[in-house]
């Protein structure tokens, strides 16, 4: 009995130091917050869109690429985004290469970057203009699997899935959002957008929603007009709740 009466005591020291713990980070994160005024806004998700295959069968598995630039996404984003945070801070518009954060194909949730740092970080020192604000809110693109989690998409685009049985598709439109502090450059923030409520049948760790057979998959020349509303769809659905749950919006 007293072994048992010890080792509850001390599974509730441990669950009471990482409530703490976690209590802790927000209160950090918040308190970070408080000082900033002046933000400015950097997207780089809106490059290139990606039509993945892929099923059970092990036939017909693979992806293509195609530029989607005249789609203007990322200057979306930034409209949206500073809508969205102009109530709570004042947003001064920035120059940056959009190419570089674009390029960066690890996650910063990998463990591989957990170790040598969050690679944005550095770009938002070397690759902004102009420097000295409080914050930079960085929005780049992010990782999901799917089909067992032996395939990874990333960004914006279309799944076609299939098995023995049955097939489906989806469109996705996956990002993350940084706060960078803009004098230390120290990260006071991050979050993946979250999938909304229509996530189908196979859901991915992101925005996305299930598509009918008659969806048209694009040609890859970036002129498919009707997957070009459904990924402006997701973006403008999830981006207000992301910045929501990351206290940057002004309470109401």
């Amino acid at each position: 009995m007293r072994r048992s009466g010890r080792c509850a005591s001390f599974a509730a020291v441990v669950l009471v130091a990482a409530n703490v713990a976690g209590c802790a980070t927000f209160a950090t994160s918040e308190s970070k917050l408080q000082a900033v005024k002046t933000v400015g806004i950097i997207s780089a998700v809106g490059d290139q869109a990606t039509v993945a295959k892929g099923g059970l069968t092990g036939l017909d598995n693979g992806s293509k690429s195609f530029p989607i630039e005249p789609w203007g996404l990322d200057d979306l984003i930034v409209q949206q985004a500073t809508a969205a945070l102009g109530g709570r801070f004042q947003v001064q518009p920035v120059t940056y290469s959009r190419s570089a954060f674009a390029t960066i194909k690890d996650s910063v949730f990998t463990p591989a970057n957990l170790v040598r740092g969050d690679p944005f970080k550095q770009l938002v020192r070397t690759e902004v203009s102009p420097q000295g604000l409080d914050a930079y809110i960085v929005i780049t693109k992010a990782q999901a699997v799917y089909g067992g989690g032996h395939r990874k998409v990333e960004g914006v685009g279309f799944i076609t899935y299939r098995t023995v049985t049955e097939s489906y598709s989806q469109i996705y439109a996956l990002y993350e959002i940084r706060v960078i502090d803009g004098k230390t450059f120290d990260v006071i923030d991050k979050k993946a957008a979250q999938p909304l409520g229509n996530a189908g049948n196979v859901p991915l760790a992101g925005p996305s929603r299930p598509v009918d057979g008659n969806f048209p998959i694009s040609s890859g020349d970036g002129n498919d007009e009707g997957l070009h509303r459904a990924i402006v769809d997701l973006i403008t659905r999830s981006l207000p709740t992301t910045l929501g749950d990351m206290h940057l919006t002004a309470v109401r």
